[in-house]
């Protein structure tokens, strides 16, 4: 499996790195996150539909909220996959 390119991706080391983002740059990331996502359950397993249900939520979240100040609660551990990326 070749590495994913992820050059937005690697730009964000806290989650307030989105809020600098444009619109298109958003879009982008979550392509990016989305890719990620299915590259990381593919090796390790996991529920990949509800992770995938929620990356464009999980960039919004980020990019408008001050997360970790405002609090997060995911409704299941597997919507988290796409947070836990952003987050690490």
């Amino acid at each position: 499996m070749s590495p994913i390119r992820a050059p937005l991706l690697d730009r964000v080391r806290y989650p307030e790195d989105l809020r600098n983002f444009s619109p298109e740059q958003l879009r982008a990331l979550a392509d990016e996150l989305r890719a990620e996502t299915v590259d990381a359950v593919s090796v390790t397993g996991g529920h990949l539909g509800a992770s995938l249900g929620v990356v464009e939520l999980t960039v919004a979240i980020h990019a408008v909220f001050d997360t970790p100040r405002d609090r997060l609660l995911w409704d299941v551990g597997h919507q988290a996959y796409p947070h836990k990326i952003l987050t690490g």
